[in-house]
Formats: C-alpha cells, structure tokens, sequence
C-alpha cells in the first residue's frame, strides 16, 4: 500500500487485511523503489517507526457503532440527522457519542472527531 496518511491507525486496518508492504508516498525515491522490489520478492515493507507508533497507540478504543456515529457526525449534521441516518434514537446517538468522547480522552464531540481523525481512526 503507497500511502500519503502515515497514521497508525490506517497501518493497523491495512495489516488487517493482509497488505504485504505500507510506504508513505514522500519517502525517499530509494526507500519506495526499494520497498517495491523487496514487496515484489513476496517481502513484507512496514516503516519501523510507523510500526512502533502503532503499537503505542495499540488498537480503536471506540467500538465500530461508536466509530460509525462519529463519522456521521463529522459531516457536521444534527443529532436527528445521525440518528435518522443510521436508524437510531436520538437518544442512543447521543449515548453514542457521549461514550466516544470519554473513550478517546476528548473535552466533546468535535475534539472526539479531531483525535479520531489523528490517530486514523475515521
């Protein structure tokens, strides 16, 4: 996978379905061409530091509702937009998001959506 979003998150959902290779795309043109040979050769290519931030971030603390109900909300839409759209109360959409905000160590929803966002999780 050729990359330009080097974010732990997105390198954990790649190796979950079995990529063999993870470059960011602004690496030197050695370290791609390299990375591609070695790939070719039936080789895993994982950026060693992007592998150690990975770890440390370790898996989503959100679970996939509460992952699905933030990435509506990061649209920017009300509440009974959400809810609307994923055929849920309001009040479970806002239970949701509520549970999101303490999981991920926000101050509320937008702060929610901008770690999320960080750690390549959205």
């Amino acid at each position: 996978m050729l990359t330009g979003l080097s974010q732990p998150g997105n390198l954990l959902r790649a190796l979950k379905v079995h990529v063999r290779g993870f470059i960011v795309k602004d690496a030197p043109a050695e370290t791609l061409t390299d990375g591609i040979r070695r790939i070719a050769r039936g080789e895993r290519v994982i950026d060693p530091d992007l592998v150690a931030a990975a770890l440390e971030t370790g898996s989503s603390p959100l679970t996939a509702r509460e992952t699905e109900v933030l990435r509506v909300a990061a649209t920017g839409v009300p509440v009974t937009q959400i809810a609307a759209e994923l055929s849920l109360s309001q009040a479970t959409v806002r239970d949701y998001l509520s549970s999101a905000i303490g999981e991920v160590g926000a101050r509320n929803r937008i702060d929610a959506i901008r770690i999320s966002r960080d750690a390549g999780r959205l």
